[in-house]
């Protein structure tokens, strides 16, 4: 590993000091001045550090929460693509397939506006790593 300015021994690159931060995170020992953007960095800002405010701790919870149901009904939704593209489905299911997933965007649309929130709201930073939902895919033409 490369020393950095102060003689410490650093990753060699971002994946690495990506590890090594969730590595001290899953070990809850506190942040380092390090994890923080680099001095002059303009742009990006740190993910966001948990806050145990009893008043916010409900709703967070919830958007952990709702973040995790989009994730997984995002990975549905392209495996079903997926699906449509190689021809397993018959054009029945293809239908029954197409509706049923758009009722899911919608009630999760309408589960995020009953509690305040929007599906945009359930994007997690993850620092180095870039948000945890991919962007959504542009309408068609």
């Amino acid at each position: 590993m490369p020393a950095d300015a102060g003689g410490a021994q650093g990753p060699a690159d971002p994946l690495e000091e990506a590890a090594e931060a969730a590595a001290r995170a899953f070990r809850l020992l506190p942040a380092e001045p390090s994890d923080g953007p680099p001095p002059g960095a303009r742009g990006r800002s740190a993910a966001g550090r948990i806050n145990t405010d009893p008043d916010t701790v409900e709703r967070d919870l919830l958007r952990l929460v709702l973040t995790l149901v989009e994730l997984l009904r995002q990975v549905m939704e392209r495996q079903a693509l997926r699906r449509v593209d190689q021809g397993d489905l018959s054009e029945e299911d293809e239908e029954r397939l197409g509706m049923t997933l758009m009722v899911l965007h919608d009630r999760m649309r309408d589960l995020c506006a009953s509690h305040g929130l929007s599906l945009e709201d359930l994007n997690l930073d993850l620092g180095p790593l870039g948000p945890l939902l991919p962007p959504p895919d542009p309408p068609p033409r």
